[in-house]
């Protein structure tokens, strides 16, 4: 693993799970000192949850209201407001947090697994593939200049927008037409703003803006610079007071405190290829995605999750090698259809020009009308994946494959996740009979039965379904109406019954 933000921590646990041995290189000696991202929803607080600390992020986070878009005059052109409490996925539908809060729990976390591995304070300075079914990692300690290299099965790529992984397979990032440079700034208080508990956005051509809360006593403002403009231009809380003055207006200067002012310039950019033999890309390493509806950092852990069952599979001699393809089959149609979502809202707070402020004015209370956004702006539900070899979906297009599945409490105050644990899950109308069971079972699949009128059973009659087969990712990979297709169809995953425990990574030292 290169790269130990949230994606490879993320990915590396996943696999720990099932057992696999893994290394994970990182340039910094602990988690990045500086926050990034403040926002992920219920789909990737689930898999925070499927991690192991769910009720520690919980602690660490601040679920929000929701979104107000508002105009240059600061008045409302339309609120979508959000679940506070738990969604059909178990947890509140916007999260709020501090990253490296977030990236000091998963840190912890990864620790209680001994056959990973974290190794801080190295430079990565060639990936190569020569011997089939070995990847070469060459890396230095910056501590020391010691030049060192490890042999690897697979490695995955987790190593940010300059990743040295994309060019050592040949990907390139295509550019998607997005481009903006913006100020962002932290600041702590303690007194209270009175402003909405939710996502502000101001739709101003000249001056978009962005005003969040992310904890008790931390806010965060997002400006777009004007030409010529830097974040050394605000970096005094005079200066800066000038942009933030309509949500701070009344409070002393002394109660405000600037913890950070930095420049970021926000792209749009998915990679041509994500794949190469054993190595593999997630994350900012394959897609950039600007911040205007939060989905930057949660797609890297959607990323985490698609693959690191599929690995596991690989590895474990249940699925062939050529499964590993439907990460991208998958993950890069989903992760375009975001970023178009992104460069819509953010095309709604900045075009200018009379068109642009007609449109503004006309379209922006009436997003809701719109399929797609509506889907995303008012419960949070992401688009179902497309049909792959791993997808398997009716001629004509209905039913429930290619989406998540619910996460309800199912008996005993134990929700659906934790019933399913890291393999193929069986959610049935009808039962099945105790030799088919046991079959499942020694297979990694656990069957769920849906009883009349719970939430599971309704969730199958929505998609006109008897069973439904989820993957460990807790995707839908194919529903209907005849259970034996269905239980047919469910792969082996023996890592899921009994993790196997392979021997740790062997480096060399001092090449």
């Amino acid at each position: 693993m290169v790269g130990a933000g949230p994606t490879g921590i993320t990915a590396a646990t996943l696999l720990a799970q099932y057992g696999i041995g893994c290394l994970v290189l990182d340039r910094y000696a602990t988690a990045y000192p500086q926050p990034r991202a403040v926002h992920l929803d219920d789909e990737v607080h689930r898999i925070i949850a499927r991690l192991g600390v769910g009720a520690e992020f919980a602690a660490i986070s601040r679920p929000a209201m929701g979104l107000r878009l508002l105009d240059r005059d600061f008045r409302l052109l339309a609120q979508f407001q959000r679940d506070a409490g738990a969604s059909i996925h178990g947890y509140p539908q916007a999260n709020m947090f501090d990253q490296p809060e977030l990236e000091a729990l998963l840190r912890a976390n990864l620790a209680n697994y001994p056959n990973a591995q974290l190794r801080g304070d190295v430079d990565v300075t060639n990936v190569s593939q020569s011997d089939p079914g070995c990847v070469t990692v060459e890396f230095t300690d910056r501590s020391t200049g010691e030049q060192h290299l490890v042999e690897a099965r697979y490695v995955l790529g987790c190593d940010g927008a300059n990743s040295i992984t994309r060019a050592s397979i040949g990907s390139a990032m295509k550019d998607l037409g997005f481009e903006q440079r913006w100020l962002v700034a932290d600041v702590a208080t303690e007194a209270e703003l009175n402003q909405w508990d939710g996502v502000h956005q101001v739709c101003n051509p000249v001056r978009a803006a962005t005003y969040m809360r992310i904890g008790p006593t931390r806010y965060r403002w997002e400006f777009r610079l004007l030409s010529g403009e830097s974040a050394d231009d605000y970096r005094t809380l005079t200066a800066l007071r000038q942009l933030i003055e309509p949500w701070v207006e009344g409070i002393d200067d002394r109660r405000l405190q600037v913890l950070r002012i930095a420049e970021y310039t926000f792209r749009a950019q998915l990679a041509d290829r994500w794949r190469d033999r054993n190595v593999l890309l997630l994350g900012d390493a394959v897609h950039l995605t600007p911040p205007f509806i939060g989905q930057g950092m949660g797609s890297g852990l959607r990323d985490a999750m698609n693959l690191a069952w599929k690995l596991a599979a690989v590895i474990g001699d249940d699925l062939p090698a050529g499964s590993l393809d439907t990460y991208e089959a998958e993950r890069k149609p989903h992760v375009r259809m975001m970023i178009r979502l992104a460069l819509g809202m953010g095309w709604a707070m900045t075009a200018g020009g009379r068109l642009g402020n007609l449109i503004r004015r006309l379209l922006v209370p009436r997003l809701y009308l719109i399929p797609g956004v509506r889907t995303r702006l008012l419960n949070s539900n992401t688009p179902p994946l497309r049909s792959s070899a791993l997808i398997l979906k009716p001629r004509r297009p209905h039913g429930l494959s290619g989406s998540l599945c619910p996460n309800p409490v199912v008996s005993d105050a134990v929700r659906l996740d934790t019933l399913l644990g890291n393999g193929f899950g069986l959610i049935t109308a009808k039962p099945l009979d105790q030799p088919r069971r046991e079959e499942l079972r020694l297979r990694g699949t656990t069957v769920v039965i849906a009883q009349p009128g719970s939430e599971l059973a309704r969730w199958l009659r929505s998609g006109r379904a008897l069973a439904a087969v989820v993957r460990p990712d807790r995707t839908v990979m194919q529903s209907g109406r005849r259970l034996r297709p269905l239980c047919n169809a469910i792969p082996r995953l023996t890592a899921a019954v009994e993790p196997a425990r392979p021997a740790p990574l062997a480096v060399t030292e001092k090449i």
